[in-house]
């Protein structure tokens, strides 16, 4: 998952003032109290009688190729559908959000994206990273993304597990007083209190603990039930390529093979008859993993390094005392982690969380080596945990689309009845609450998907912290398959990303190859886009990812394609700092310096679109603050006028905190649940 969250508030529980500010500066003034009841929306019945069933809307948003259709809603899954392990007697309504290819899209594969957390809305990578569009400083526009991957693929982004983003169990309405900082449910006969400053108002899914996946496993059979009811049943996606990719980020180092895995074993049941029921086979064909965290115990010793020297630049962002100390606490770590996954193969084998005594083991053993490898480098770096060139706070990427999303009118044109969350508290604590996290399994998911033909493409940015690149390549060394010994005799290549433009390495035998992008943070789409578009399409149509000249589809009558160049990745350059000016930004206020945030608390902030009104945020964003400062208001309400790369009208005028009727948004969870994006 990625976000532009800082990590360092991992172990941190919110105070009653940071509750406060987080909810002061989520609310938008002059909007209604609750997301309208959805119009237009196009309701299926599935035709297998199971009580399945696809709510969608075509909408204008984002993608304004001509010819080119956009299109969201919600896969509903009805209590007992996608029963594994932990029982699922709550509804799934799961939102997804589907981009026709720019061009051919009949003739045009197709790959679903995924953003990590555990917890955290595919609407980032939509308007962060590699969808169509790129959100505006104002919070209320869209622009044209370039190397958007539709370019090459029609795009689905689900969010995933349910209370994600859009996708949610049952809606609650609910009301907060940010001076106790009680939560009320209301139900349908309780009056909707009079809101003020301290009273605010949200539609969200329930919060219930229980009503999500648990841990990775489990949330590929929930995926696995979403797909078959997408690809068997939404009328606008009747391919001629019927291949079918999976991207997934951060946290998907586990989703992606966990679902991929399951997925290709259930194509097989259909194919021999045992699954029991009708199924509709996915054509899997590519799975890449996006800066994944994927095995604790192989990526680990990685962490000290990054943070030290030895992460390509020569950056030492801790103290030799401090990386000593983070070195020393690996043999403990590995240990520990071991002993999780000893525990996990006696009494849960499958990874279901359903043994309480092997959830604590494994939840003890990442929360000791988190304190003691990462939490060091966010005490003490000064540096951002998804960049370590950027000093804190992160201006990189643009947080704007939070705010985007809790736009009235755009919520509307989604055919969405909730507010957005972007990380949910209740979905990364079910994972992290049977220690998902440094369970085993994984490497050989990825495996067993080499051996049945499905390619494997593992991407690191060579300046993440939170998933360094050198555990990346660790873990690509680690994967047990056919192709292995091939694999290790493969050599490093340069990746011409352009004819001036060298944008990394690569390691690539047959179906797996393994990537160090250069000066990438995390999100290596929002930092290297032309690089990050180059590296997927080469991958999904079987092309080296070097150059994009040789074919990697084996035939009986040529040889397996590998790489040669240099034989290790560690190319060194000099250290940089990356020089951005800052700027805060109210949706995401660990963006925001503590004097910001006092200045937000005591009214005297000028605020003008989210932002706070300074000398930075004046150069930067010179229209978006003149046309505030003009008193342009109105709210852009008209579907179509989103998209234009000049700003629009404003909602209201530079205004100070502290008057008027305010509606919570969701900023309610995601800002107080910051901490929890990995």
């Amino acid at each position: 998952m990625f976000s532009c969250f800082k990590v360092d508030k991992l172990a941190m529980l919110p105070t009653v003032r940071s509750i406060a500010i987080a909810l002061l500066v989520s609310a938008v003034p002059t909007l209604a109290q609750f997301p309208a009841e959805p119009v237009g929306l196009k309701v299926l019945e599935s035709r297998f009688g199971d009580g399945v069933k696809i709510t969608y809307k075509e909408n204008s948003l984002c993608e304004t190729t001509p010819g080119v259709k956009s299109y969201s809603g919600h896969v509903y899954l009805p209590p007992g559908t996608a029963d594994l392990g932990q029982g699922q007697d709550y509804p799934i309504n799961s939102f997804f959000w589907f981009f026709e290819a720019r061009e051919d899209p009949t003739n045009a594969p197709l790959t679903i994206w995924l953003n990590g957390g555990p917890g955290s809305s595919s609407m980032y990578g939509i308007l962060e990273e590699n969808g169509p569009c790129y959100a505006n400083p104002d919070s209320n526009s869209t622009r044209p993304a370039e190397w958007s991957w539709n370019r090459a693929s029609n795009m689905l982004y689900f969010d995933q597990p349910v209370q994600v983003g859009f996708s949610y169990d049952t809606l609650q309405n609910i009301t907060r007083d940010l001076v106790t900082g009680e939560v009320t449910l209301l139900n349908e006969t309780t009056p909707v209190p009079e809101q003020n400053t301290t009273l605010l108002t949200g539609t969200f899914p329930s919060r219930e603990a229980n009503n999500t996946a648990f841990g990775s496993v489990n949330g590929a059979v929930a995926a696995w039930e979403f797909a078959q009811a997408w690809f068997q049943e939404f009328p606008h996606y009747l391919p001629n390529d019927t291949r079918i990719s999976l991207a997934a980020q951060s946290y998907g180092g586990r989703y992606g093979p966990a679902m991929m895995s399951f997925w290709e074993e259930q194509n097989q049941r259909i194919e021999n008859g045992t699954l029991g029921e009708e199924g509709y086979i996915m054509h899997l064909d590519t799975l890449l993993l996006i800066s994944g965290c994927v095995d604790r115990y192989v990526q680990y010793p990685y962490y000290p390094q990054q943070a030290f020297r030895g992460n390509g630049y020569g950056l030492e962002t801790v103290n030799e005392t401090t990386y000593n100390a983070m070195v020393e606490s690996v043999p403990e770590c590995l240990e520990r982690i071991q002993n999780c996954r000893g525990a996990a193969a006696q009494d849960d084998p499958e990874n279901l969380g359903i043994d309480a005594v092997v959830n604590e083991i494994c939840e003890d053993a990442e929360t000791y080596c988190r304190a003691n490898i990462v939490s060091p480098y966010n005490q003490y770096a000064g540096r951002d945990y998804y960049d370590i060139s950027t000093p804190s706070p992160p201006p990189f990427p643009p947080p704007f689309h939070e705010g985007y999303l809790n736009r009235e009118w755009v919520q509307a044109e989604l055919g969405v009845p909730l507010n957005w969350t972007g990380n949910s508290p209740q979905a990364s604590a079910a994972y992290r609450d049977i220690g998902d996290y440094p369970r085993d399994n994984w490497l050989d998911d990825l495996g067993f998907l080499l051996d049945n033909g499905i390619k494997v493409s593992l991407v690191y940015g060579d300046l993440d912290f939170a998933c360094p690149w050198g555990g990346g390549d660790a873990v690509a060394k680690a994967i047990n398959w056919t192709g292995s010994a091939g694999y290790a005799s493969a050599q490093y290549a340069e990746i011409q990303t352009n004819d001036s433009y060298v944008g990394g390495l690569v390691r690539q035998y047959g179906n797996l190859s393994y990537i160090r992008t250069y000066q990438a943070g995390h999100a290596i789409p929002a930092y290297q886009p032309e690089t990050a578009f180059k590296i997927f399409s080469r991958a999904l149509f079987n092309l080296d990812i070097a150059t994009g000249t040789e074919s990697t589809a084996g035939t009986e009558e040529s040889s397996t394609y590998m790489s040669t160049g240099r034989p290790d990745p560690d190319v060194q350059f000099d250290a940089f700092t990356s020089e951005r000016l800052t700027y805060c930004y109210t949706w995401d206020l660990s963006s925001c310096t503590e004097d910001y945030v006092d200045a937000v608390l005591d009214g005297s902030a000028e605020i003008c679109q989210y932002l706070v009104v300074d000398a930075n945020t004046t150069q930067l964003f010179p229209e978006v603050i003149a046309q505030c400062r003009a008193g342009s208001g109105g709210n852009a309400t008209v579907p179509g006028g989103n998209s234009s790369s000049t700003l629009p009208e404003f909602e209201g005028t530079a205004a100070k905190i502290g008057a008027g009727s305010w509606t919570l948004w969701s900023g309610l969870v995601m800002l107080v649940v910051a901490s929890l994006v990995f």
